[in-house]
């Protein structure tokens, strides 16, 4: 039920059944989100993840966020270096998580930990353009809430979901080719370092082998989101054992019957997204690399991120 009543605050407002009094309240009131009124409220941004902290216990209102902003500008009142305190809470937590990551896949392969950076290799102007008109379409939607257009909202967001899509198919494709020159640039198993690596053709696996591949990839994402290292580490492999079967194209029976110790981990080639701390492969496909680009936890991350660096330049 609070999911339910939180996706309707978001296309209809809080106030959609008129018992959030706003008129009643400044937006200096106790019982106001600051964070909210400062730009982001953390309650917002993992919805139906595995980070979600629920609904704010605080009122959310536009009217008293547009009532802040006019006071702020007169010196009254600043709330942004609360924001920035939470933000960096956050990020210091995301930090740590990353950290272990590389520590681990330091621990099985040295070059893993200072690979590529997902965040460095899909900035391009390109997509940097699309998060200004992200940003730009969020503003939009904002002002027809305030002006009670719920149907203009509605459009506005369903336009925001389409440009991330966008974003997302852009920056897996731009790891996508960093991570075939990585992998390019890879000994393959018992090769000797010096040689010159070259790269095996082989038939792709079948349509079934693929899903299950998917499967197991999700499941380690999401393992590796809670901070269950190994047992990420695990379900990757086992996706790897499905990637070689599926080229030989030998029969494809349970996944679950086959052995971790199938696969080394080092040929796995893990990579840590320095945005979110999610777990990569250099063997991952587009559609997988587009779904951890169009993630919440990725998307929450990156927002937060960027929040930051707004709020430091106005410091």
């Amino acid at each position: 039920m609070d999911a339910i009543r939180k996706q309707l605050d978001v296309l209809m407002g809080a106030n959609r059944n008129g018992d959030v009094r706003e008129v009643s309240h400044k937006y200096y009131d106790r019982d106001v989100c600051r964070l909210f009124l400062a730009g982001l409220c953390p309650h917002d941004l993992f919805q139906l993840t595995k980070m979600d902290m629920g609904p704010c216990p605080k009122i959310h209102s536009l009217q008293l966020r547009k009532e802040y902003e006019e006071a702020k500008v007169k010196g009254d009142h600043n709330f942004h270096r609360e924001l920035e305190d939470m933000i960096e809470r956050l990020i210091v937590e995301c930090e740590r998580k990353i950290q272990r990551a590389l520590k681990r896949l330091e621990d099985e392969d040295a070059t893993a930990a200072v690979a590529i950076s997902v965040s460095k290799v899909t900035q391009t102007p390109e997509v940097m353009e699309l998060s200004k008109q992200i940003k730009e379409k969020l503003k939009e939607a904002d002002v027809f809430d305030f002006e009670g257009k719920t149907d203009s909202k509605i459009r506005v967001l369903e336009l925001v979901e389409d440009l991330k899509g966008q974003r997302a198919d852009k920056q897996s494709v731009l790891l996508l080719d960093a991570f075939n020159k990585d992998r390019a640039s890879l000994p393959l198993p018992n090769q000797n370092p010096s040689q010159p690596a070259s790269l095996p053709v082989v038939d792709p696996p079948d349509r079934h082998t693929q899903e299950m591949i998917y499967e197991k990839l999700k499941k380690a994402e999401d393992l590796g989101e809670r901070g269950l290292i190994d047992e990420a580490q695990k379900a990757l492999e086992e996706a790897e054992t499905l990637k070689k079967l599926g080229a030989r194209q030998e029969p494809i029976l349970e996944s679950s019957k086959y052995s971790v110790a199938d696969v080394r981990i080092t040929d796995q080639k893990l990579r840590v997204c320095d945005i979110c701390g999610a777990f990569l492969s250099v063997y991952d496909n587009d559609r997988r690399l587009a779904d951890h680009f169009g993630g919440k936890l990725h998307l929450g991350y990156m927002l937060i991120r960027e929040k930051l660096a707004e709020l430091q330049v106005l410091v």
